[in-house]
């Protein structure tokens, strides 16, 4: 059987885990949106009337 390893302190630790019992645990990242399928979901340009028109004429 092997022995325990001693715990060395880290203050760095006892810090953050202080933080925690006080404050508690920090809310889980959040993933940016990608930019370029912001942009492609929104176009730049809104359709014109002509391409409107015809598009409502085809589906009828």
């Amino acid at each position: 059987m092997k022995k325990a390893k001693k715990q060395v302190f880290s203050a760095v630790k006892a810090v953050k885990s202080n933080a925690r019992d006080r404050v508690g645990t920090p809310p889980p990242e959040r993933v940016l949106p990608d930019p370029k399928q912001k942009r492609t979901a929104n176009p730049k340009h809104k359709e014109t009337l002509a391409a409107l028109i015809s598009k409502t004429g085809e589906e009828a």
